[in-house]
């Protein structure tokens, strides 16, 4: 397999200062989201990589904190919603008023308005809401009145659902889920992690530990240096064979999809670009299939009723596909 030299990208610039920064933005979360390097790490790559993250998981793993402390490391504007039954499209994307005074129609942006916004469990609000959310995260502008917003930029959506406590809620539709470039859960911390959260109790919000380290346009010239990464064919083949293999699976009945393949292309792109590489190798590709695939594949019924885990489908189609070799 081909390969290009460390530290530069296929234009030939040097990836050196995306590492450092990226580094810096991790290290600068990590104050308030203790012990969740590679959970942070995902979801600054997807910020980069210009998607969205869901995140599922039990009430009180820190879902809230992370977004809040990313929201925090970025100079930019950021707004958070509680998603409730009686959440209104309009309260999303905003809504064209009347003014007496002027005698004229304004808009009133809503909260998907910022660089960064955290959507509160998600799954709590109607799915006409839910659609009107999901569909400025895949369009990048909103339409109210015949008459198109741009949403600013960077922009990104942390939307969080509990897997747990589920009446009253709405189901993610398959296909709207996809519109989420990876889906991840936050987990426990680990006991020494645990322990230093308990002795800085006194801490009630760890998120303000966190200042703006970068602004937006320094995202956006990082999203710019990754989409240069190096992707050699072979790898390109191999994301190919991984997406095949998932529609080949016996227990999977929808597997990924186009969209979902280059899902994985551009997430490889930004990880490498952190680990201060120019170019793709497998284990990035390896690395990043469960969180970019497991909210895109639909088990089978009979898989389902017999209690298949989709994380085990992905470990299995993962295995059985063979990685390029050669120099990395």
């Amino acid at each position: 397999m081909m390969s290009q030299r460390a530290g530069t990208v296929s234009d030939g610039t040097s990836v050196e200062g995306f590492a450092a920064r990226f580094e810096q933005m991790v290290t600068n979360i990590e104050q308030a989201v203790l012990g969740k390097a590679h959970l942070v790490r995902l979801t600054l790559t997807c910020l980069v990589a210009g998607g969205h993250v869901l995140l599922e998981d039990y009430p009180g793993t820190g879902k809230t904190m992370l977004a809040r402390a990313l929201a925090n490391t970025i100079k930019g504007s950021h707004a958070r919603i509680q998603f409730t039954p009686d959440l209104l499209p309009s309260d999303v994307t905003g809504v064209t008023v009347f003014d007496q005074h002027t005698s004229r129609f304004d808009f009133h942006p809503g909260a998907v308005f910022h660089n960064l916004l955290l959507a509160d469990e998600i799954n709590r609000a109607s799915p006409k809401t839910q659609s009107a959310l999901l569909e400025v995260m895949e369009e990048g502008h909103v339409t109210v009145d015949g008459v198109t917003h741009p949403v600013p930029r960077p922009f990104m959506v942390i939307a969080t659902q509990n897997p747990i406590e589920q009446a009253g809620t709405y189901r993610l539709p398959e296909a709207q889920l996809d519109r989420f470039l990876v889906k991840a859960s936050v987990g426990y911390p680990d006991a020494e992690s645990t322990e230093a959260l308990l002795r800085s109790s006194q801490i009630r919000d760890r998120a303000t530990l966190v200042s703006p380290v970068v602004d937006g346009d320094d995202v956006l010239r990082m999203g710019v240096q990754a989409d240069g990464v190096f992707v050699d064919d072979a790898i390109i083949g191999y994301v190919r064979r991984l997406a095949e293999a998932t529609r080949e699976h016996p227990d999977v009945r929808v597997g990924l999809s186009p969209r979902g393949a280059l899902a994985l292309v551009r997430v490889a792109k930004v990880w490498a670009a952190a680990d201060d590489r120019g170019h793709v190798v497998p284990q990035d590709v390896a690395t990043l299939s469960l969180p970019v695939l497991n909210h895109r594949l639909i088990l089978r019924p009979e898989a389902v009723f017999g209690d298949v885990e989709i994380e085990s489908v992905i470990e299995d189609v993962v295995a059985s596909v063979a990685a390029p070799t050669g120099r990395s």
